[in-house]
Order: structure tokens, then C-alpha cells, then sequence
């Protein structure tokens, strides 16, 4: 069994957490620029067993595709040009930001570090590639 990854792309850096081997437990990995996206998930890709990414789907509040899906098209067409064979699947990405600024609060990060756009990006894909394993444990049911 092969490792997940989770992407929260954004217009310039995307977040990306992976899981561990048996798919327990999902962790921030790195925060990447978007361009430099599809080399070093190819890479990454190269070294260690993928089976999957997971994508977040920016949505509205009804639940409707965001204006931010038009962004992450192109990005994605050049990311599956890098990994052809590697599924792709989105997974609702709504609120995600808020909720990593939560968790940075409650874990007591101090306010620079709090702005650390970077950071948040990562964490928010932690949260996406989380809810994730969830929904699909929950599923099995």
C-alpha cells in the first residue's frame, strides 16, 4: 500500500501533506511554489510509493465550484502531464484555511509565525488529505 498525497493549490504556492505508508496518519510534507509543483511531486513521486492525490476542491458556501477553480485547471493539466499514471481526486476543501488558523492558535504558535502564509497552505493540506481518510474510514462502515 502506497502513500496518499493531498494538494491545496493556490495561485502562488501550493501546501502538500502525504500520508504515512498504512495510510493512519497524514502530515505536512512541504509548501511548494505552483510552478514548481509538477517536478517535485514527479520527484517525490520517483522516491517513495504513491498510490493517489487528493486534490482540494475549492467550493462556496452552497457548495458550488468557487471562482478559484479556474486557476487550478491549468495547474493541474501540467501536474497530470508530469504524473500521467497517478490518480487524481478532489475532495471539498471548504474552510480549510480557517481551520489551519484555528489549529495554529490553539497549538500556540506566536503571531509571526501565524502569518507564514506557507505554512498555513501546508497545514491546510494536512486538514484536506485528514478529513480525507475520514470520509473514506467512515465509508467502509
Amino acid at each position: 500500500m502506497g502513500r496518499l498525497m493531498a494538494i491545496d493549490f493556490g495561485r502562488k504556492r501550493c501546501g502538500i501533506a502525504v500520508t504515512d505508508p498504512l495510510r493512519i496518519i497524514a502530515g505536512g510534507l512541504t509548501t511548494v511554489s505552483t510552478s514548481a509543483l509538477p517536478e517535485y511531486v514527479a520527484a517525490y513521486c520517483a522516491r517513495e510509493s504513491v498510490d493517489a492525490i487528493i486534490v482540494g476542491e475549492p467550493r462556496d458556501m452552497r457548495g458550488n465550484p468557487s471562482e478559484s477553480q479556474r486557476f487550478i485547471g491549468p495547474a493541474l493539466a501540467r501536474l497530470r502531464k508530469a504524473v500521467p499514471d497517478m490518480p487524481v481526486e478532489f475532495y471539498d476543501e471548504r474552510f480549510t484555511s480557517v481551520l489551519a488558523h484555528r489549529a495554529m492558535l490553539d497549538g500556540g504558535l506566536p503571531k509571526m509565525a501565524r502569518r507564514d502564509k506557507a505554512l498555513v497552505d501546508e497545514i491546510s493540506a494536512t486538514i484536506i488529505l485528514t478529513d480525507y481518510l475520514e470520509s473514506k474510514k467512515y465509508n467502509q462502515i
